[in-house]
Parts: structure tokens; C-alpha cells; sequence
């Protein structure tokens, strides 16, 4: 199954089921298409935190000059960094380089703590899609990342989220900048599993429901321009495309 978040015409938030065959959204017995303008696609959960994950992948590591960390590399985004699908990201004023970073992002289920690996999918909702836009200017200069990464709509997040049925195992990662592809990774590819992710976060963070892991980008990262057209692909969620607008 596959649902969504959008405001309706009347102006109230709804949580919807989405038909990936016919792009629409269903609210009891009204249908929208996933397209209308008469309704808001919205980030397709409200967490409280986003818990991302650095250098998830070998050759995303490699391609910056990082070593593979020895134990997940955490850091937060806060729910002001939330964009959605369909939205214009805007970032700081004044920076030299503002990277796109496709990931693959876990959404938690039920409010859970100390979870160990083997019990981790119980608290899984189900997934979906995040760009991790990335000021490197300022990450270059900090050890924190709170303005290299948590900055306002630095997190577009979407377009739907899929229940776990939904997506294979061994999920292709996808980013494409204006039509052209520029990252093309799989989950197989990940140092650290999901629920090993979920097993050290839960260790330190409570985790809410609705609260979202961005796993990690794989190799492929680059500049973004103003006016570019981002689409991030998860292999049975879909896919999230947002603007990109640099003052």
C-alpha cells in the first residue's frame, strides 16, 4: 500500500491511500489526481526529528576523501528543513556549493526505544523518498552540520510513503538533475542495514512515531544550479521531484 499527506480544497489535512497505476489520492469517497491544483501534496509524514545517516555508502565516502565510519555517523535535520513534493527548496544566500544527495528514508511506525536489530521492522511503517540538499560551504567548516545540512527545506521529503511489501530489498536508489541521471545506487550497497540503524539510534534517541532515517546517498553527489529540477527514485515508493531555486 502506498498513502500520502495533502490539504484538501476545504483546506483540512488528510492522510490518503495512493494508486501508483492511476496517480491518485483517495480520502474516504473523494479522489483526487496527485497533480490537482485544487490540493497541496504535503511531506507525506510530520516528524519530529529527521535522523540522518553520513557515508552509508563506500564510494559516496570515497568520492568526498572520508574514510567508511566504524559506526553509523548521526546527525539531525529538525522538522523546519521539511519541503515536499512538488515544492521550490531554497538555499542560503552567498554559498558556492549546494550538493543534491538522494537517500532512501525509513518511517517509524510507534514511539520505541532500545530496539534491538532483530525486532527493527516492527517499528518500520514503511519508506520513502529524501533529498538530503547539502550547503557544503559551511559543512566544510563545521563539525555539527547544523548549517551545512539542518537549514529550512533543506530536506524535501515524498511523495508518498510505501509499506514495506512494497519495495525490494535491494531498492534502487535513483537521482536525476534535470532529466539527466546522476546517481544510481541500491540498498545491497549500504554499510549499515536498517536495522542496524534502527538498533544504534533507538540505543541513544527515542524515536516518534512519524519520525524519519535518511540512510544515506550513494556515490554520484554534485552542484545544483538555480532552476534545476530534482527527481529522487526509490524502487517501489516512486518518485519526489522538487525545484531548486539558489539566491
Amino acid at each position: 500500500m502506498h498513502y500520502a499527506r495533502f490539504r484538501d480544497p476545504a483546506g483540512s489535512v488528510r492522510k490518503g491511500r495512493y494508486d501508483p497505476e492511476t496517480e491518485t489520492v483517495a480520502f474516504g469517497d473523494d479522489v483526487y489526481d496527485f497533480d490537482d491544483p485544487e490540493i497541496d501534496v504535503l511531506p507525506p509524514v510530520d516528524p519530529s526529528k529527521i535522523v540522518c545517516i553520513g557515508r552509508n555508502y563506500a564510494e559516496h565516502a570515497a568520492e568526498l576523501g572520508n574514510d567508511v565510519p566504524d559506526r553509523p555517523l548521526l546527525f539531525l535535520k529538525g522538522p523546519n528543513a521539511l519541503a515536499g513534493h512538488g515544492d521550490t527548496v531554497t538555499a542560503p544566500e552567498g554559498k558556492d556549493r549546494i550538493d543534491w544527495e538522494a537517500e532512501f528514508v525509513v518511517v517509524i511506525g510507534e514511539s520505541c526505544k532500545d530496539v534491538a536489530a532483530e525486532d527493527a521492522m516492527d517499528v518500520v511503517e514503511g519508506f520513502t523518498c529524501m533529498n538530503d540538499v547539502s550547503n557544503r560551504d559551511d559543512q566544510n567548516r563545521e563539525q555539527n552540520w547544523v548549517r551545512g545540512k539542518a537549514f529550512d527545506n533543506s530536506a524535501p521529503l515524498g511523495p508518498v510513503v510505501a509499506t514495506p511489501d512494497e519495495v525490494p530489498e535491494e531498492a534502487s536508489v535513483e537521482l536525476h538533475v534535470n532529466g539527466e541521471q546522476k546517481q544510481d545506487g541500491h540498498l545491497g550497497q549500504l554499510i549499515f542495514d536498517v536495522p542496524t540503524l534502527i538498533e544504534e539510534i533507538t540505543t541513544y534517541l527515542t524515536l516518534e512515531e512519524g519520525d524519519v532515517i535518511a540512510t544515506g546517498t550513494p556515490d554520484g553527489v554534485g552542484p545544483l544550479s538555480d532552476g534545476d529540477t530534482v527527481e529522487v527514485t526509490v524502487e517501489g515508493v516512486g518518485t519526489l521531484e522538487h525545484d531548486v531555486r539558489i539566491p
